[in-house]
């Protein structure tokens, strides 16, 4: 490191409004990383990045020291053209477990590289670890040969992969500075960059469920994530979706690995196929494969041979039964009506007191725990009709979920249908 600062000069610069320059935004990721610049030194800048923000030069400068603090992963010897996919987390937000496999049964290789649900937000690794035997971790030489094989591939990212991001989000969940917009564009990028893929579609949510809960915040999210990816060679494009409803009818680890069948056998609910052949279709076309239409491909069943497939490939039995929780309870609705809304949040902080969540990174999650909705915005109900069941094999957990879901469902006369895609966000021209 050529260069020193003063870390207390650089939070002052920003906590006032000022611009750090490239040099210096480069120290301060080096010096945080290498442990010269103190936890409640880091603590201090994220709070202060949160309030006055990264201009795009910023961004880019944090962004690009961010992954060379670790290795780069690459694919070239593929046959396939690489496309990942990338979710800003939401509640019932299953849709990766049909996507990988139905992209690539539609030709192209997708290293979908995952994490583990915190808080209210459901994490891809925990569903999948509800079927037995299935493993999360592969070498990079496992990915490979995977990604060759069958197409797809969700595993854990390694620890190789932008060490320092590891360390700042750590830090940015017990200091209230998570929802920070430049703050989770480089945390998503810098690990996405770094994996290697030709393209990216990211899926940005917006609404109460949602880590930015106005479209304006998404919109901001989602120019910044594929200005970033765009600069850095990643052909990107983002869908804005509405996230205040959750997706599907279940929120859960185990009961959403299901309801993904669902939707790979040719049913499943129509906003979560809705959304998976939308995202399918940019992903597919990203990777330069415009004559196959992810629909098409899914109603032949083509996308359920490569999920069998790409389980077995991870040690886990495809026909194996999914784990049922021990308890259950059900929640009635006390007048008729139509329903018209269903609050994410609250359904997915009532499945995190199911054990379906974790607070902490090391906490465990039930595989069979959850929300399983009974009513989507729309039906018709009468008094004393269940709306909701809760699970878990903790008894002592429902009072408080139950809790968490008081005022989860609201009950009109009408209610007006809307698509899950809001719009898509492409590089500017």
């Amino acid at each position: 490191m050529t260069s020193t600062y003063s870390v207390v000069d650089l939070i002052r610069a920003k906590r006032d409004g000022q611009t750090l320059d490239p040099d210096q935004i480069t120290w301060l990721i080096r010096a945080y990383t290498d442990g010269i610049v103190a936890d409640e030194q880091m603590s201090a800048m994220a709070m202060a990045v949160y309030f006055q923000g990264l201009d795009d030069v910023e961004l880019s400068t944090w962004t690009t020291t961010m992954i060379e603090s670790g290795e780069r992963m690459t694919f070239d010897g593929l046959s396939r053209p690489t496309v990942d996919k990338h979710s800003t987390g939401g509640v019932g937000d299953k849709i990766t477990l049909p996507l990988a496999p139905l992209v690539a049964a539609c030709g192209a290789a997708v290293p979908q590289l995952s994490g583990r649900g915190l808080g209210h937000t459901g994490g891809t690794l925990d569903k999948m670890e509800a079927i037995p035997g299935w493993r999360a971790d592969l070498s990079h030489d496992e990915m490979v040969a995977q990604l060759e094989n069958v197409g797809a591939v969700i595993c854990a990212a390694g620890p190789g992969l932008a060490p320092a991001d590891k360390k700042l989000y750590a830090l940015r969940d017990v200091t209230g500075t998570v929802e920070s917009i430049p703050l989770i564009a480089s945390s998503i990028m810098s690990k996405k960059i770094a994996e290697g893929t030709d393209s990216l579609i990211l899926d940005v949510k917006t609404g109460s469920g949602a880590f930015m809960k106005t479209e304006e915040d998404a919109r901001e999210l989602a120019r910044r994530l594929v200005g970033l990816g765009e600069a850095a060679g990643v052909r990107t494009t983002a869908l804005l979706t509405h996230m205040d409803v959750p997706l599907g009818y279940a929120c859960g680890n185990g009961i959403e690995v299901a309801e993904s069948l669902e939707v790979l056998a040719g049913g499943g609910p129509a906003d979560v196929v809705e959304l998976t052949i939308a995202l399918a279709r940019q992903m597919v076309k990203a990777a330069g494969l415009d004559g196959t239409d992810p629909a098409d491909v899914l109603a032949r069943g083509q996308a359920m041979d490569v999920w069998r497939n790409m389980v077995r490939a991870q040690g886990g039995d495809p026909d194996a039964p999914l784990p049922v929780a021990h308890h259950s309870q059900d929640l009635v609705a006390t007048e008729a009506g139509v329903i018209t809304g269903i609050d994410a949040m609250s359904v997915g902080l009532a499945a995190w007191r199911l054990g379906a969540g974790r607070a902490r990174k090391e906490d465990p999650v039930q595989a069979a725990a959850g929300v399983m909705l009974r009513v989507r915005p729309g039906d018709r109900v009468v008094a004393g009709q269940p709306l909701a069941t809760l699970l878990t094999d903790m008894p002592d957990s429902i009072a408080r979920a139950e809790e968490a879901m008081t005022d989860t469902f609201t009950v009109g006369q009408s209610f007006q249908p809307r698509d899950v895609v809001v719009d898509t966000i492409m590089a500017r021209s």
